[in-house]
């Protein structure tokens, strides 16, 4: 399948996405320090979405993949990255679209949910429960791992883990370190209580970073989740159950 990055001006940030496929629309907003090629693409989703009949269009977060880099903590509040993915939307003259966000796109997904209803038909949140409410924590150890002067520095398990997704992923380290300064924002549930769209959540059973899938699901009206046997954080995204799921959740908005 060939892909061609596009980019738009998102009120000052260039922002790089990519677009493929006919049908209705799907917006995909991949996790911390991953891009949409590594998370969506390289996972089969595309793939998958495209031979389901939709128009499937992935979003690099700002600092991350193609899009552009920036050093400031300040310029990554995850509601702010949300309203990069509405620009997105009005750049491509969508009135509204399903939206599929995973780990940190979950939580900007549930913040365009929340803050722009009207843009969005069916959410699904994956990668990212409970602890959208709780909090993840760890984000200052994950920075400081990220600007460490090498791998072999970071002894911290989680920031070592997240140190080698970015280097693999060819990432801005200092980009990087900025955004999870951040974007680690908890959603209260009186905000989750205003979701008024139907969403999906989904999550492994041993993912801690998520938390578990029923604590956000009881504070969605309406939402319903999915438990992964046997997935963690890293694992779980391609998941055929995961997969499955969605796919079977989206053709009801049909």
């Amino acid at each position: 399948m060939f892909w061609a990055v596009h980019s738009f001006n998102s009120d000052g940030v260039e922002i790089a996405y990519e677009d493929e496929g006919e049908g209705p629309p799907i917006l995909l907003i991949h996790g911390f320090a991953s891009n949409g090629r590594v998370n969506w693409q390289d996972t089969g989703w595309v793939k998958t979405l495209v031979q389901a009949g939709r128009r499937v269009i992935t979003i690099d977060n700002r600092g991350h993949g193609e899009s552009e880099k920036l050093h400031d903590p300040a310029l990554y509040p995850a509601t702010e990255m949300a309203e990069d993915a509405r620009r997105l939307l009005d750049h491509l003259e969508l009135a509204n679209a399903d939206i599929m966000g995973y780990s940190m796109g979950a939580r900007i997904a549930a913040f365009l949910s929340i803050n722009h209803s009207n843009r969005v038909n069916r959410a699904i949140f994956a990668g990212l429960a409970s602890r959208m409410i709780t909090g993840v924590g760890g984000g200052e150890a994950i920075a400081a791992g990220l600007e460490a002067n090498s791998l072999a520095d970071v002894m911290n398990p989680e920031a070592r883990s997240f140190r080698i997704f970015a280097e693999q992923t060819k990432s801005d380290l200092k980009a990087l370190a900025a955004c999870v300064r951040a974007s680690r924002v908890k959603i209260t549930v009186v905000d989750l209580a205003r979701i008024a769209v139907p969403i999906l959540v989904v999550a492994g059973d041993q993912d801690e970073i998520a938390g578990d899938v029923a604590t956000l699901v009881a504070a969605i009206p309406g939402a319903r989740g999915v438990t992964l046997p046997g997935r963690g954080h890293m694992n779980a995204v391609g998941d055929k159950t995961y997969k499955a799921a969605v796919l079977e959740f989206l053709k009801e908005g049909i």
